[in-house]
């Protein structure tokens, strides 16, 4: 961390604190905001809960599982908390440094020695405490195809191995871009360091002494679950169920950095064990590993609305939470965002309270109003602008915002046939995403990938650029397609149809090579 911003937030710190903190809000005034979220953004279901000086004062299902199924949301509901993982995962690695079993400075190649970054430096010198805290070069969301959509091929010595093709788009430690694959490797030097696997370890460390009795991850059947919310989306006006489980949930790859499921009854435990632990949660993890686990590692940058809502001077990312202040007080958060769900967690630490909420629809833009409208309710009431005035503005583009170029027309793409193409048919391989088939189809020429079989559609063409167009709703983004002869070798170059799509698609980082025919 640079000097300035250590002696920034030494300062900053004990103000925030010292503070007069206004009186909490009702649970009249908490449930009158959540119904105006719902109501704002057609919500299907929500799970939200407060705690206020350690107690919980308030926690409630509002919605569906499923929309129009009637089964309702309660406080046992289990939902996806996405990259609320991430503290989970950080935690128990905190535990095993409390254990003696490895130090946050441990070079990462001590216990993964197959590890490499692209550089061999940054290989040898990357720590265990550089996996947690976005600042290892690597590209905003890069390598995520080997995560999502779930679920696919890819195994965590799959990424481990990958890692190293994945070229930095800045200096080591020199700046912040949010990643998850570290997240995994992370999970990794803990099954490592531990001796058992990630899933084990969190059942083990966290769920267990905790009480998380209903936190799920790894493979489970649906049926044994009680309560599950479901994930959705929007068809036009409709609110429509997307990306549902089956009847097995699988064990997935990306667990360490969003793949755990809890129920808020278990996500109101794990956040007054921060607020307020009690003497065994404080025996479970102690003074050092919690202040290790909260301490400013990477400097974040702070938007145009964080200043102008919460008067944010500083921002900063830790082990698997950021830290702010917020109208002078201090708080520490995260947020989840996978396929269909949407979570929040904000603590007041110094009034040992904050509050927790999951969202089981398109949630993005309630999640950010829901968050600061609750969030003001503790820190200024007065100054709120309420659901709809937040609202209002996140809808509405900023003055001086350049307007967006609108999206070709996908309605007027052409088929492409396999004739046509030819010239670019067979069996193309990228460093770490490994091999995909650009083969025919009878007529149409469809693109395959062969380790995230989710992946798969048909190459058309519009506006004379090739566009491939996923058949499965679990893949985001559509994607422009390049074809190119460089070295004597054909090469695709790929980039999402919408410039301003989930960082999660990064086709960018994708360089692929023919390596053969499709026979």
């Amino acid at each position: 961390m640079k000097p300035a911003l250590v002696l920034l937030l030494a300062l900053l710190l004990p103000v925030v604190g010292s503070a007069a903190a206004p009186a909490g809000p009702d649970p009249q005034a908490i449930d009158a905001t959540v119904r105006q979220v719902i109501a704002r953004y057609r919500l299907p279901g929500i799970a939200v809960g407060v705690i206020e000086d350690g107690r919980v004062v308030f926690a409630r299902g509002y919605g569906e599982t499923v929309h129009g199924s009637g089964d309702p949301v309660t406080d046992k509901t289990l939902f996806k908390i996405a990259s609320n993982s991430k503290a989970m995962t950080a935690a128990v690695l905190a535990r095993l440094v409390q254990q003696g079993k490895l130090q946050w400075d441990d070079p990462v190649v001590k216990h993964l020695p197959a590890f490499a970054m692209h550089d061999p430096w940054v290989t040898a010198h990357m720590t265990v405490s550089d996996l947690l805290v976005h600042n290892s070069g690597l590209p905003e969301g890069g390598g995520d195809l080997m995560l999502w959509p779930e679920p696919n091929l890819f195994t965590r010595d799959d990424i481990v191995r990958g890692l190293r093709h994945i070229r930095p788009a800045y200096g080591f430690r020199a700046g912040y871009a949010y990643d998850n694959l570290l997240y995994v490797v992370a999970g990794q030097v803990a099954a490592a360091a531990g001796g058992a696997s990630y899933e084990e370890l969190v059942r083990r460390e966290l769920f267990a002494p905790l009480g998380l009795s209903g936190c799920r991850l790894g493979e489970f059947a649906l049926k044994d679950a009680g309560s599950v919310a479901q994930p959705h989306g929007r068809d036009g006006d409709q609110v429509v169920r997307t990306r549902g489980d089956a009847d097995i949930i699988p064990a997935i790859a990306s667990a360490p950095a969003g793949g755990i499921r809890c129920t808020l009854d278990d996500m109101l435990i794990w956040a007054n064990s921060w607020l307020a632990p009690t003497a065994a949660q404080e025996a479970w993890l102690g003074e050092a590993q919690r202040a290790e686990m909260w301490k400013a590692r990477t400097p974040m940058p702070i938007s145009r609305l964080k200043r102008q809502w919460d008067d944010t001077h500083y921002y900063a990312y830790a082990y698997g939470f950021r830290l702010a202040d917020v109208d002078g007080e201090w708080t520490v958060s995260h947020t989840g965002t996978l396929g269909g769900m949407y979570s929040m967690m904000m603590l007041l630490p110094d009034r040992r309270s904050g509050f927790v909420f999951m969202i089981n629809g398109d949630g993005g833009s309630a999640r950010t109003v829901l968050g600061t409208a609750l969030l003001k309710l503790f820190t200024a009431p007065g100054k709120s602008l309420g659901v709809d005035g937040y609202a209002d503005v996140l809808a509405t583009p900023p003055p001086a915002a350049a307007p967006k170029a609108a999206l070709p027309d996908i309605a007027r793409r052409q088929p492409v046939s396999a004739s046509e193409l030819r010239e670019w048919l067979g069996v193309w391989r990228d460093p770490w995403f490994g091999e995909v088939r650009i083969c025919a189809v009878g007529e149409a020429v469809e693109w395959r990938a062969a380790k995230s079989p989710k992946m798969h559609g048909r190459i058309g063409r519009l506006d004379g650029r090739h566009l491939l167009v996923w058949d499965d709703e679990a893949v985001d983004e559509d994607a422009w397609l390049a074809f190119s002869r460089e070295g004597g070798k054909a090469r695709l170059r790929m980039a999402k149809f919408n410039p301003d799509g989930d960082f999660s698609s990064d086709y960018e980082d994708l360089a692929f090579v023919r390596e053969r025919g499709c026979e």
